[in-house]
């Protein structure tokens, strides 16, 4: 009767690790930037119903903060995936 496991297979042995993303750092930025940004606009849209000033004041620097984490993902497209060798 035939199994279906080949010969050399052990339940045992270790299964290689992935490495490491090299920009895995700057990834986690981009998406902490780009919410927390969105979160932003959006309260200083509601607070804008009671006090237009202090709206205005929290939605802009939550626009700013979510176009860099946006301008980050083109940066990171242009990044290369491979470690320097230095």
């Amino acid at each position: 009767m035939a199994t279906t496991d080949s010969p050399n297979t052990n339940p045992n042995t270790p299964v290689a690790a992935k490495p490491p993303k090299p920009h895995a750092r700057l990834e986690k930025w981009i998406w902490i930037l780009i919410y927390g940004g969105l979160f932003g606009v959006i309260l200083g849209i509601a607070t804008g119903r009671t006090d237009v000033a202090l709206g205005w004041s929290i939605a802009v620097p939550g626009g700013v903060v979510a176009l860099v984490g946006f301008v980050l993902i083109y940066v990171r497209s242009r990044l290369s995936n491979t470690p320097s060798s230095k």
